[in-house]
């Protein structure tokens, strides 16, 4: 396959993932992702399944109720019928039938408790987690938007130390220095399994970027948000995640949003040999 090839089809399927991601609450159409894309809708639907490995379908749903599972947990004064429309579900028996094919409960029992449950079955859920988290304090403001070049990956694991050197390697060659590293967090890993969760590694650029190679542009929307900072090392962001998700989201007066967390590195383990890190992670909120 050629650059330009790679290029393209790579830049086709990031597009369309992040319009999706920003665009859930919405009925995502093939249309719509074909005209976004200016491909045909035959075309478009085959690149996204061979570079993806996924029918489009079936990874809008897996999104879909992926977010719902989490909104269940955190938005305790959201109804479950605006967290289906949050979700993009028009009918509220589609969500409930595929909510429970899903997770094998209905979306209120998942809410009472249920979750706890398919935690500990499927991710070893620990109710005890570490009382230090219980000390942060997260700052709360509004944190900017950001332009970023990015790749993405999937799975919460040692792996995405490949995608940063890439990463850092494609900088170096366009002369992108002194720049913020951050990494996006798509999924849920108390929900989702580690090796099905989606990672994207990104720098911050200017406007002027132009995306080449593999490598594509994102934009990080202006939001309020939840800043805990931490340091640690490797395992830990996915305690610190599941903190702030089971426990301080509930009582905080705050509720999540549809925007993904995403954590800003001063020092990034992926890309330092003794595995520590510290960060701010981002957590876009609303007021309830």
């Amino acid at each position: 396959m050629k650059k330009d090839t790679k290029h393209i089809r790579a830049d086709i399927v990031n597009k369309s993932l992040s319009y999706i991601y920003k665009n859930i609450s919405t009925n995502i159409t093939l249309d719509e992702l074909a005209r976004l894309n200016s491909v045909s809708r035959y075309h478009f639907h085959r690149i996204f399944k061979e570079e993806t490995t996924q029918n489009l379908f079936e990874r809008i749903s897996e999104i879909r109720l992926q977010k719902a599972a989490n909104f269940l947990i955190t938005n305790q004064y959201s109804s479950i019928s605006e967290i289906k429309e949050l979700c993009g579900y028009s009918s509220h028996s589609s969500f409930i039938k595929a909510f429970k094919n899903r997770f094998s409960v209905t979306p209120s029992k998942w809410r009472e408790g249920a979750y706890k449950n398919y935690l500990k079955r499927d991710l070893k859920f620990d109710e005890k987690i570490n009382s230090d988290f219980f000390d942060i304090k997260p700052i709360i403001g509004v944190a900017p938007k950001r332009v970023c070049a990015y790749i993405r990956h999937k799975g919460y694991d040692s792996s995405i130390s490949t995608v940063w050197e890439r990463l850092i390697a494609y900088a170096y060659e366009k002369e992108i220095n002194n720049t913020v590293q951050i990494g996006i967090f798509h999924d849920n890993p108390l929900i989702t399994p580690y090796g099905e969760c989606h990672y994207v590694a990104a720098l911050e650029v200017d406007d002027s970027f132009i995306s080449t190679n593999s490598i594509s542009s994102l934009e990080i929307e202006e939001s309020l948000c939840a800043i805990f900072h931490y340091e640690g090392k490797y395992g830990d962001v996915v305690k610190l995640m599941e903190y702030i998700y089971i426990f301080w989201l509930r009582d905080s007066g705050y509720e999540s949003t549809s925007f993904p967390p995403y954590v800003i590195y001063y020092k990034n383990h992926f890309l330092k040999e003794n595995e520590s890190f510290n960060i701010d992670f981002y957590i876009p909120i609303s007021v309830v």
